[in-house]
């Protein structure tokens, strides 16, 4: 238990910080086994700056890490260059830099040992995860071009989250934003961003999905790489855009995800688009649309002004009264060539009639002549058709006889 205040005995002298950091500086420089050492571990990040190489050199599995740098007149004596996922075994000795309270290996050596373990496991579950299509382009979905509610899972504390705010407020003024809120970073970090995916999408309402941190060292991106986060991204039912870290960082959490944007501020960029922009395509269509219209109208005014030309040079009024002039003319002909036709057609009746008349055995019986015929209706042409006791039916002008016949008579020697 601290005691309390009244109680504490104060010294009379008290260290200052630069004393306490010499004291531990000492205690460390002058070691005899810190003076020299070999340390064998594996590269977790390596950066190249004007004055050096630096890089940390980590243990996966005891979670323990070291900074380590090689000056760059150093560089050129090394059998390999440190490099990220690399096994390593280092000579150096310990530093301790008093301005920031840290200490620090200075690389003399380095010698390859191989492929490092967590280089290993993040090859190997990258394969398998690769195998099963989770980084496939064809399992890639589009974003939604004008999205209505974007959800952000990270850190509530991280510069990420007022990165994205900023953007998107910049970009797409009046945007919904649904915030979910997530560790980024240590042990606990894989399965809260998974919680925080699920709840966004139990919400239901979010059209697209950024995961962001902002850039740190590859073992403070740990998260990023877990099994359960890929596989939460690659199952999510929204578009889900990764904006981890910088440039040079690639995670498993970024080939899972539909886009991968690499850091938070180009993560909101690529999530909707800019109303500025969108505002100046607009414009641009007007005016193309307005220019379009606007040729048209004058390529048909052209068209018509050159055909009203041609109808001029055409006299259409003198072809009209010409046409109807010769339609007068062919009524007159086809008038007077149908009463010709129907005159013909009366004067044929009439001849027709006539011929009718003279022919027509009424006619004949009526001057005085008559058609004898047998009982069963056949005309009597001959007298030696009869024989006496015929009954004969004889047709005159006006009115039918029933004769017998009781004589033939010869033929007169005249007929």
């Amino acid at each position: 238990m601290t005691p309390s205040l009244p109680h504490l005995l104060v010294p009379d002298t008290a260290l200052s910080v630069a004393g306490l950091t010499a004291y531990i500086q000492a205690l460390l420089e002058q070691d005899a086994h810190l003076s020299q050492v070999w340390l064998t571990g594996e590269v977790s990040s390596a950066t190249r700056y004007r004055s050096g190489l630096f890089f940390t050199l980590q243990d996966p599995d005891a979670k323990a890490a070291i900074s380590c740098v090689v000056w760059n007149s150093q560089l050129e004596k090394l059998t390999t260059l440190p490099a990220q996922g690399e096994q390593l075994i280092i000579l150096g000795r310990i530093r301790l830099h008093p301005q920031r309270g840290q200490y620090q290996l200075i690389v003399w050596q380095a010698l390859p040992a191989g492929e490092g373990l967590r280089a290993l496991r993040y090859r190997q579950l990258r394969h398998r995860l690769d195998s099963e299509g989770l980084f496939s382009p064809a399992c890639k979905r589009s974003l939604p071009i004008h999205p209505q509610v974007v959800a952000v899972v990270t850190s509530p504390q991280a510069a990420a989250w007022g990165d994205i705010q900023r953007t998107l407020r910049r970009r797409y003024a009046g945007l919904h934003v649904l915030f979910s809120p997530a560790l980024v970073q240590g042990e606990q970090a894989p399965a809260s961003i998974v919680n925080a995916i699920r709840r966004v999408e139990l919400d239901g309402r979010a059209d697209v999905l950024i995961l962001s941190r902002g850039g740190g060292a590859i073992e403070d991106l740990a998260c990023f790489n877990d099994e359960r986060v890929v596989r939460a991204i690659a199952d999510c039912s929204i578009p889900v855009i990764a904006g981890i870290g910088h440039q040079r960082d690639e995670t498993l959490a970024d080939l899972a995800a539909d886009v991968c944007a690499h850091t938070p501020t180009a993560a909101a960029e690529q999530a909707v688009p800019q109303l500025a922009t969108l505002q100046a395509a607009h414009q641009e269509r007007m005016l193309a649309l307005k220019a379009t219209i606007h040729h048209h109208l004058e390529a048909t005014h052209e068209q018509q002004q050159r055909l009203s030309d041609r109808l001029h040079k055409l006299r259409l009024d003198r072809k009209l009264q010409q046409e109807q002039q010769k339609l007068n003319w062919m009524r007159q002909r086809l008038i007077q060539g149908s009463a010709l036709q129907v005159q013909q057609a009366t004067y044929y009746c009439q001849s027709l009639q006539q011929k009718l008349a003279t022919l027509n055995p009424e006619a004949v019986l009526k001057r005085g002549y008559a058609v004898a015929r047998h009982s069963n209706g056949t005309v009597v042409r001959t007298a030696e058709a009869v024989i006496p006791g015929d009954m004969l039916n004889i047709q005159l002008g006006q009115g039918q006889l029933t004769v017998n016949v009781t004589a033939v008579l010869p033929r007169s020697t005249t007929d």
